[in-house]
């Protein structure tokens, strides 16, 4: 019996009846049946669509009484109901923010029904005048503590369960208490309007700070929403007395009940940090099967010893279980997140490459897996068994080698493809196209030459830059000079050619008009060899700006655009990569023409994922062929409006490109993070024209793929070009059992084209374990690698169906992993205890930082491209980029040590951990914030900001100053080194607590309420432990 586990009790404590389950939807994103509610129910309107998940349904009749105020604390009714609120309203008709007094009139003033998002912001500044989110205490006592009497074990050790001692959450006060003792009822202008249509006062529970004279009794805290700011305002743990058997949990003064204390719950910085005192530093050998990796967040050395590095493949749990019922009972998504090409620290060996000569690689006969670790000699050498399929095969005459004592090859430590899990086979010709040896790659670089672009400067700062980067094109390793060709297109609703041969004095400019039918007008001189024509090129980049300074010209085309890179690269008969540089609609006459279609009238119905498809079919069929020409789309966005970034994005992510997005561009804001971007995108490691193939030993299977790939078949996952960056995340369903003994094998290959223009195959093999003990799945999970499967899953699920019936899946299937590893895995303990196996300790508050994003739930404030956009960057995310994006690193600046080079160990994402003194840094992979408290030490604000005082910082500014002090250098070095390993350059912006742009920076401290609706972690946990209980009933 595996009995790690943390455990928490919550307030309700006994199974509660009468809360009917609709038919869950577990694991597929299938049947929209399921998504109306039961009979007789009424979906409440708002942002979050309608009834909420399985165990979550509103209850039938209500009780009597005071029950009506909902068990959702005090919302005041009206506001967009949260889709995951803690627990369920009470009351079936009721939206799920019911009021908290008798009369449906909420004791404070209500708002106008409709406000602007401006308005919200600055009534949300108005709240924070004098306290840092809802019941801190007044300025200077700083945050109250957690409650001082000994109720909480602390963070739980993994080998023995740490148990909350029961009774130890708060309730909410009954009504007529609303805010504990002596509370004043709020100012009106506290009330949060949204957005959103429809009536939203503020959540009736926004807590004033303690007044003067009222104490806080021991173990008690004056207000239930104590460390959380506005978003989170109040305490949705439990329910007055709503449940059979409420009253019985509370303990001590009615007025006063004990909440859930933030610090008791699994925090995912002590997990990271536990992880790396046991781990980090360490080598990490691969020498065994199924064993867990150290954490993404952990830095350690890694030798390959015959399975892949974690940085190449890591799985959601590296234990299967032996049969698929096992596997259904659990609900565990069986996946990998794969790597191929992953960034390989310079203390780690690269990968070896293997060269056959003209015999190509040795594989077996039936199943075509290539040799490998896994491969067992017998019959002295000469024959070998497939570990993948059994088949016993021939060793080829050139191959041979003798046994030793143990059964192993004598060459054994000699050949990288026996004894390392990963390395590279050069290709013979039978595997190129045409049987004929590729050419080397080529990049075209594709501006768009409209007005705006032109007038605000962009074309000239990208002509400037390519002058330089040009100079860094990707090489070979051995190799003097690139033999990458290099060609540029300019277009407006037309588009230009050049012809940049070296021997011109002059480059030369051809236009096609004709954008429904592109031709390419030249072949010589259109891809040239840098080196060799630099000087023509660089005459042409001058030229750009000045030939296009007259140009009246608004419309862009698009389509057309990748047509005519393709087509250039099919010419050549080789494999590329465009990079397009574009700002707007494409709404000139010409296939691929877009129309504005931003409709937020679709938000929250179930049209809404109409907006996340492409307007037409003419990019979906353009990416097909890109595809199979090898023709990769790399797209730099400069939208100043809506630019339809689903139809725009969607090439790039089939060819596997990337999308860059820069919001509103201004020169001396943003061209940094561009001109960083283009240079990091033009020299990362990345291979050409791949088409990769997943095998596996009998009795599993690869199912589903997710990522920047294209797919024709089952089986060959299609991939115009690959970086370093860029992740697979491969599904497994079980065809057959699975054995104990033998494990479960998986290879994955990955036949590509080097930027030298040499056919390679990249092999990656990892074993993992195989059980029939569900225990041991338990202890074997990944949750890093859990989300990032889970994200992806209900990112692609997206275009398909309601967000609404996505995110009750995701709650539905978190609550079935829990409640499956309580009722099998767990020491008996009362039904009221939460317990997480130590693997998934924070898989809670990870799911609902991903239930809450954008593209799962949308906000005003944020566009449907932006939308788009970061559901598309998700895609394509490998686990250490998801798992920063999905819960960020908030770093304290102000208690820096100078002397060290070591990051500060992070804090918690939530308001309660800032501190008015206190300087913050805040990043996620796209964006970086530095909060400034408005009690900030006047020497620190000197030695960053080089200027007297806070007041005078300059927020627009968006790198920091070079200032001569320790201070400064710190930082800066600490920013560099949170960027360095990040595949998008953020941007940085300056962040004073108390003023406009923080509510921004807000929507990031993902522990909190969201804003419009999301909950928080505490009570995201408290509805995943209901449905728990309610799973096990």
């Amino acid at each position: 019996m595996s009995q790690q586990g943390y455990v928490a009790t919550p307030p309700y404590s006994q199974s509660q009846p009468g809360i009917g389950l609709s038919p869950p939807h577990y694991g597929h994103y299938g049947d929209p049946s399921h998504a109306g509610s039961p009979p007789g129910m009424m979906k409440p309107a708002g942002p979050l669509g309608a009834a909420a998940p399985g165990g979550m349904l509103p209850q039938g009749p209500s009780p009597p009484g005071p029950q009506q105020f909902g068990q959702n604390g005090a919302h005041a009714q009206g506001h967009p109901p949260q889709r995951f609120p803690g627990p369920p309203p009470v009351n079936s008709v009721a939206p799920s923010y019911a009021p908290y007094s008798p009369s449906t009139q909420s004791s404070y003033p209500s708002p106008a029904s409709t406000a602007s998002v401006t308005q919200m912001a600055s009534q949300l500044n108005a709240m924070h005048i004098n306290s840092y989110g809802s019941g801190m205490a007044p300025p200077g006592q700083g945050p109250p503590g957690p409650p001082s009497a000994p109720l909480f074990q602390g963070l739980p050790r993994p080998p023995q369960p740490s148990i909350m001692q029961p009774g130890s959450q708060v309730l909410p006060p009954p009504p007529t208490a609303l805010n504990g003792p002596g509370a004043s009822p709020l100012p009106p202008s506290t009330h949060r309007q949204d957005g959103l249509p429809g009536p939203a006062p503020l959540n009736a529970q926004y807590q004033p700070p303690p007044l003067p004279g009222q104490t806080l009794g021991t173990g008690y805290s004056p207000q239930q929403a104590g460390s959380y700011g506005p978003q989170m305002a109040g305490g949705q743990l439990s329910y007055p007395g709503g449940f059979p058997g409420g009253p019985a949990q509370l303990a001590g003064p009615p007025q006063l009940q004990k909440k859930l204390d933030p610090d008791s719950i699994p925090s995912p910085i002590q997990v990271i940090e536990n992880d790396r005192a046991t781990r980090g530093g360490q080598v990490y050998a691969t020498n065994s099967r199924g064993q867990v990796p150290p954490l993404v967040t952990t830095d350690c050395v890694i030798q390959d010893q015959g399975n892949a590095s974690p940085r190449y493949i890591r799985c959601t749990t590296y234990c299967f279980p032996c049969t698929s019922d096992m596997a259904k009972q659990a609900q565990i998504p069986l996946a990998a997140v794969i790597k191929p090409f992953a960034t390989i620290p310079s203390n780690e060996t690269p990968l070896y490459l293997v060269n056959h000569g003209e015999n190509g690689p040795v594989r077996c006969n039936r199943c075509k897996a290539y040799m490998c670790p896994f491969m067992q000699f017998i019959e002295g050498g000469r024959r070998y068994q497939c570990g993948f399929c059994n088949c016993v095969n021939d060793v080829p005459p050139f191959y041979f080698q003798h046994l030793d004592h143990i059964g192993r090859r004598l060459d054994h430590y000699e050949k990288p493809e026996l004894s390392l899990g990963s390395y590279e086979y050069v290709a013979t010709l039978d595997y190129c196209r045409k049987n004929k040896p590729p050419n080397p790659p080529a990049f075209i670089f594709m501006i768009d030459v409209s007005y705006s672009n032109i007038k605000n400067g962009l074309v000239k700062l990208i002509c400037e830059e390519l002058k330089t980067v040009l100079e860094n094109l990707p090489k070979e390793e051995q190799e003097e000079t690139s033999a990458i060709r290099v060609g540029f297109i300019t277009y407006n609703k037309v588009l230009h050619f050049f012809n940049v041969k070296s021997n011109l004095a002059q480059p030369q400019m051809m236009v096609v008009t004709d954008v429904g039918e592109v031709f390419v007008p030249l072949l010589d001189g259109f891809l040239v060899n840098y080196q060799e024509s630099q000087s023509v090129i660089h005459n042409l980049l001058d030229q750009i700006p000045e030939m296009f300074a007259d140009s009246n010209e608004n419309e862009t085309v698009f389509a057309p655009v990748i047509q005519a890179g393709m087509e250039a690269l099919k010419a050549a008969d080789c494999p590329g990569k465009l990079f397009i540089f574009h700002s707007s609609l494409p709404t000139a006459e010409a296939p691929g023409k877009l129309k504005n279609r931003d409709d937020k009238k679709l938000i929250n119905t179930d049209k809404e994922k109409i907006l996340f498809q492409p307007q037409t079919n003419v990019y979906d069929s353009l990416a097909k062929d890109c595809v199979a020409h090898g023709c990769c789309v790399t797209l730099f966005l400069f939208p100043s409006q809506y630019v339809d970034v689903a139809s725009l994005g969607l090439v790039p992510q089939l060819t596997g490109g990337t999308l860059y997005k820069y919001n509103n561009f201004q020169m001396h804001m943003d061209s940094q993070q561009f001109l960083n971007d283009l240079r990091n995108d033009i020299e990362k490691k990345i291979g050409f024209d791949a088409i990769m193939r997943i095998r596996t030993s009998t009795g599993f299977r690869a199912t589903d793929f997710f990522g920047g790939i294209f797919m024709n078949n089952t089986t060959d996952v299609e991939m115009a070009a690959i970086d370093c960056d860029k992740a697979v995340t491969v599904e497994f369903k079980h065809d057959d059992k699975l054995a104990e003994d033998s494990g479960a094998l998986i290879q994955c290959a990955v036949l590509y084209t080097t930027i030298g223009g040499q056919r390679r195959l990249r092999i990656h093999n990892l074993s993992l374990n195989c059980s029939s003990q569900l225990a041991d799945l338990y202890k074997s999970c990944e949750t890093d690698a859990l989300i990032n499967f889970f994200a992806k899953s209900a990112f692609k699920a997206v275009l398909h169906q309601p967000l609404k019936v996505i995110r009750e899946i995701l709650v539905n299937q978190t609550a079935h992993m829990l409640a499956c590893y309580r009722k099998n895995c767990a020491s008996p303990s009362a039904a009221s205890q939460l317990i997480l196996p130590d693997s998934m300790k924070v898989l809670p508050v990870y799911m609902n930082c991903l239930l809450k994003n954008c593209v799962l739930l949308s906000r005003p404030e944020i566009s449907t491209d932006e939308r788009a956009y970061q559901r598309q960057l998700v895609m394509t995310m490998g686990v250490a980029d998801s798992q920063l994006f999905f819960y960020p690193q908030l770093l304290p600046i102000h208690t820096l040590d100078v002397k060290s080079t070591a990051l500060p160990t992070a804090i918690r994402c939530s308001e309660s951990r800032l501190s008015e003194e206190g300087i913050f840094l805040l990043a996620n992979g796209l964006n970086m914030f530095l909060w400034l408290g408005v009690s900030s030490p006047p020497e620190l604000i000197q030695g960053i900001f080089n200027v007297p005082s806070f007041a005078h910082i300059n927020t627009d500014m968006t790198t920091l100053p070079e200032v001569g002090n320790p201070y400064s250098q710190t930082l800066r070095m600490i920013i560099s080194i949170i960027q360095q390993k990040r595949p998008y350059s953020m941007k940085l912006t300056i962040v004073k607590q108390r003023e406009q742009p923080e509510m921004v920076f807000r929507q990031f401290l993902v522990e909190d309420k969201g804003l419009y609706g999301g909950s928080s972690y505490v009570d995201f946990l408290c509805c995943v432990h209901k449905e728990i209980c309610q799973l096990l009933n």
